[in-house]
């Protein structure tokens, strides 16, 4: 069989990864100087990098981060109150794995959604679906949906991922519509996978915010006792970040 026809059957089998690697083994040469052992593995190794940074570019897209970030990225400063090797800790993603949850508190512009966000990234780097969702939105298009029927279908997907992110909680005291709509959320999620809260306000005062008194106790105890918190301090990162850097709130 000659080299042509291999490709065509390549490309016709999207084997995409392994047909680049051919292609560009035989345009150097490589491939006489591999036995076929180390070809093979070679031919492999490209596509399995193929599949997976379309899996990874898929799950990012679809995560629809509010910042590109990463970890590394993090400014743990000490003023920031942020424990570096603490939050580094997550990279390895066994809490997901344990189905635990992460609470990050502090004014604004102290970095809340970017870390959020570079934990979420480094989820999906392992493999993870994760969703982000600034809240106000999250409930006003959940209303939404329970007016034009799609409600249950959305509740779905929400639950069927590995880790969701909750992001600026708080902003507004919730309805009774967002009360039950949050707490159907964490029900679904408890003990199965992992959510992400990122908060303004301290976490005592998140009672008031939620509203009735029941509702809020099922609410605090699905999602505190299984948390991580960090408390965020320091000065607004957006007003001391240059134009180079992500801008962290």
């Amino acid at each position: 069989m000659n080299r042509t026809a291999t490709l065509e059957k390549m490309e016709s089998m999207k084997l995409h990864g392994m047909t680049r690697a051919f292609r560009a083994a035989g345009d150097v040469g490589m491939k006489n100087d591999l036995t076929p052992d180390e070809m093979i593995g070679f031919l492999i190794d490209a596509e399995w990098d193929e599949r997976y940074n379309r899996k990874l570019a898929r799950r990012l897209s679809s995560a629809n981060f509010r910042y590109r970030a990463s970890l590394n990225e993090v400014d743990a400063k000490p003023e920031r109150n942020i424990d570096k090797n603490k939050l580094l800790r997550f990279a390895d993603v066994d809490w997901i794995h344990k189905a635990e949850n992460i609470i990050f508190t502090g004014k604004t512009g102290t970095g809340k959604s970017f870390i959020a966000s570079a934990i979420g990234h480094q989820a999906c780097l392992n493999g993870f679906n994760v969703l982000y969702f600034n809240c106000l939105k999250l409930f006003s298009n959940l209303k939404i949906a329970r007016a034009d029927g799609s409600y249950p279908k959305e509740m779905r997907k929400i639950k069927s991922h590995d880790l969701v992110i909750l992001d600026d909680f708080g902003l507004s005291i919730l309805d009774k519509d967002a009360r039950l709509i949050l707490l159907e959320i964490l029900e679904d999620r408890t003990g199965l996978t992992s959510t992400i809260v990122t908060s303004q306000l301290p976490i005592k005062q998140w009672f008031d915010i939620i509203g009735e008194p029941t509702i809020a106790d099922a609410i605090m105890d699905r999602l505190i006792h299984s948390s991580h918190k960090f408390k965020l301090e320091g000065v607004n990162m957006r007003k001391n970040s240059g134009k180079s850097l992500p801008p962290e709130s």
